[in-house]
């Protein structure tokens, strides 16, 4: 047996594997409401044999979604259509997550393959971009969002608990806090977007104030005996990414000591001109660093889709778990895949048993 394969318990909630599938954007819904795609995709990926089958970012707010296509769960209609996806993905053997966010600055937005851009100012579905400054970021994202107030910062947290409270609702097991990528609560923390000169500006603590008391007021309504995890850019790839990472690590020792359970280790993509070195399993050490000087479990995505990485990197202790994100769109039975190419007898263990049975009784 390889590690990849191993369970991984986390609170109350054992994974059958250290193979999750992170959130990907389907860009799909209608009004927020997830459809008839997303049961059948989530529920696709479930079958294939994944640990844990984290739903994509999830709006919690109308302006909080990255396009109009985008889901959300701000209203019990969408969480009643959530509980579905989430009651399908556990009949199929997985965990059921959801990552919940707030887009900011790159809200209001065209779906990736209709422009990827900001949707014209005219245009009914376009609504007013919210962020800490008054800063674009750039490239095909010029619109200039608008600075918050302190109110705005009330309703957004707010918003998070009200989401959280949703989620749990509607079945969901793992909830995983959207801070990284460039949505709000990254450029909170970002020095190229974040230029307030209150106590959410600033120095370091000072811009990771709205990322603590996010977590804190969502640590509140979510259960002890669940996991309570987020995405976290750590680092820019920029001429400042030491002081950047070391910054992150500081401020993921606090999200530890205020409940958080686990972190997964992304990019800031705050800025449109990072020099990214893609490439196989690039984040692992730096996700490994973040383990090693924080104590918490840690994940991560990019690069990890071919079977020996994602196993070196588990079981080299870099990673917990290894987050396979296109290589499942290619191939939703992507574990098996992996169990076939590692080496372990009778793969097929990994499939429904309808699978199983056809695979193993009818080899050639």
């Amino acid at each position: 047996m390889t590690k990849l394969f191993t369970p991984f318990t986390l609170k109350d909630v054992t994974l059958r594997n250290r193979i999750a599938v992170p959130p990907m954007c389907q860009y799909s819904a209608t009004d927020g409401l997830p459809n008839d795609w997303h049961l059948a995709h989530y529920s696709q990926l479930a079958r294939g044999g994944a640990g844990l089958v984290i739903v994509e970012a999830t709006g919690i707010s109308a302006d909080g979604r990255i396009t109009p296509g985008c889901t959300g769960i701000w209203n019990d209609q969408q969480a009643a259509e959530h509980a579905k996806i989430a009651h399908a993905i556990k009949k199929a053997g997985s965990v059921a997550g959801i990552q919940i966010g707030h887009a900011g600055m790159k809200a209001s937005a065209n779906k990736p393959w209709e422009g990827d851009d900001h949707l014209p100012v005219d245009d009914p579905r376009a609504w007013q971009t919210i962020a800490p400054s008054a800063k674009a970021f750039g490239a095909n994202l010029p619109r200039i969002p608008r600075a918050m107030t302190k109110d705005d910062i009330q309703r957004v947290k707010a918003d998070f608990v009200a989401a959280a409270k949703r989620s749990l609702d509607a079945g969901y097991q793992w909830l995983e806090l959207h801070f990284a990528h460039g949505y709000l609560a990254q450029s909170f923390f970002s020095v190229h977007t974040n230029q307030r000169d209150d106590q959410y500006g600033g120095n370091a603590q000072n811009r990771g104030r709205f990322l603590l008391e996010t977590l804190a007021a969502v640590r509140e309504v979510w259960p002890d005996n669940l996991p309570l995890t987020l995405r976290f850019g750590v680092l820019e790839f920029d001429d400042r990414d030491e002081e950047t990472l070391s910054e992150a690590i500081a401020l993921t020792k606090q999200f530890r000591a205020g409940g958080l359970d686990m972190i997964s280790v992304s990019m800031g993509f705050t800025t449109p001109d990072s020099s990214i070195p893609w490439g196989p399993a690039f984040m692992a050490p730096i996700a490994q660093r973040v383990r090693r000087e924080t104590g918490l479990p840690v994940a991560s995505a990019w690069g990890f889709g071919m079977p020996h990485v994602a196993e070196s990197a588990v079981s080299n202790e870099q990673l917990d778990l290894v987050m396979i994100g296109r290589a499942h769109l290619e191939n939703p039975h992507w574990p098996y895949h992996a169990a076939k190419t590692l080496g372990i007898d009778k793969p097929s263990w990994t499939l429904p048993a309808p699978y199983a049975h056809w695979l193993e009784r009818y080899r050639m």
